[in-house]
C-alpha cells in the first residue's frame, strides 16, 4: 500500500471524507447542541429553527461518519456524540484562526515599509 509522508491512500481518504463531512456549517451546529448531551431530532429541529427532512439527512451523514450515534427512547430516537475527539479537532482549528487573525491584525500595525520587507 503506498503511502504519502507516513498517510496510507487508504487513510488520506478516510481523513477527506471526515473533512468534507465537518465542511457543512449546519453539521457543525448540530454537532454544537449535542456536545450538551443527547437530543431527539424534534428537539434539534426546535433549537436549530430547521426542519424535520433537513436535519434527519444532515444526522445520517453525521452518523454514517462515525460522528453520532442514536438509541431508541421508548418512541424516540435520540443522538449523541460518538466521536468527542470531534470537539478537540474544531477547538484546534478555533486556535488556529483565531492565530492568524491576530497575526493579520498586527501585521497592519507595522509601518508600510516592515510589511513589504517580508
Amino acid at each position: 500500500m503506498k503511502t504519502t509522508h507516513g498517510m496510507s491512500e487508504k487513510m488520506l481518504d478516510l481523513v477527506a471524507r471526515r473533512f468534507r463531512t465537518l465542511g457543512e456549517p449546519y453539521r457543525l451546529r448540530i454537532l454544537q447542541e449535542l456536545e450538551v448531551g443527547e437530543r431527539s431530532v424534534g428537539e434539534l429541529v426546535a433549537a436549530l429553527d430547521g426542519n424535520q427532512s433537513n436535519v434527519s439527512k444532515h444526522l445520517q451523514v453525521l452518523y454514517d461518519a462515525g460522528l453520532v450515534g442514536r438509541r431508541r427512547d421508548g418512541n424516540s430516537i435520540l443522538y449523541g456524540i460518538s466521536d468527542p475527539m470531534v470537539f478537540k479537532l474544531c477547538a484546534l482549528v478555533c486556535q488556529s484562526e483565531a492565530d492568524k487573525k491576530r497575526r493579520d491584525f498586527e501585521e497592519l500595525g507595522k509601518p508600510v515599509a516592515a510589511r513589504s520587507k517580508r
